[in-house]
């Protein structure tokens, strides 16, 4: 089945989500498992009860098995989320987070939210973010030029939001610089 032009353009939120499952996460093991290879490496062993560092799609995968307990990143708590929104709506400049910040929330708050302290808050501080960072997006990109546009500190979520409206803007500026209308 072929996939619809607007969706040919860009990577769709569940394939961002697979490309940020291979990043590492901590973990409580509850089950005992040696060093395990798989393609993409090396991991364990898993000795309960010290943490170990596996990918997100392993913690994922052993969290809805009930085999582990997974522990939040250090950015993912209510304090760092609310300095970061605190940011986001006073200054002109993109915060620093996590490039894959949202993929990797989204999948510990459907997965593991009651390893997490006060979901409910994570989720309403992440909202509120996504749309303080959308705002600057929207201003970022009515400042743009036909030679670059820039918004350092962008996620990849946000990147591959803009990128068709940034694809298509940039095509345009570009054909009116090159044949400019002229008066009569």
């Amino acid at each position: 089945m072929a996939l619809p032009q607007s969706l040919r353009q860009s990577v769709t939120p569940p394939e961002l989500e697979l490309i940020a499952s291979q990043e590492l996460i901590d973990v409580v093991p509850l089950i005992s498992m040696e060093r395990t290879a798989f393609i993409s490496g090396a991991y364990g062993p898993l000795r309960p009860p010290n943490k170990a560092r596996i990918p997100l799609w392993m913690a994922v995968n052993l969290k809805l098995k009930k085999k582990c307990h997974i522990v939040a990143p250090d950015w993912f708590n209510v304090d760092y989320l609310q300095t970061r929104l605190a940011r986001e709506t006073s200054e002109p400049v993109f915060s620093d987070l996590p490039f894959r910040f949202a993929e990797i929330s989204k999948v510990l708050l459907d997965v593991a939210s009651d390893d997490l302290e006060n979901p409910d808050k994570l989720r309403s501080l992440l909202k509120d973010l996504r749309e303080a960072r959308q705002a600057k997006c929207r201003e970022g990109l009515r400042q743009i030029d036909h030679s670059e546009l820039s918004l350092p500190n962008l996620c990849s979520m946000e990147i591959n939001e803009i990128r068709p409206f940034f694809i298509e803007s940039m095509s345009v500026l570009t054909r009116l610089v090159r044949n400019p209308i002229v008066d009569r």
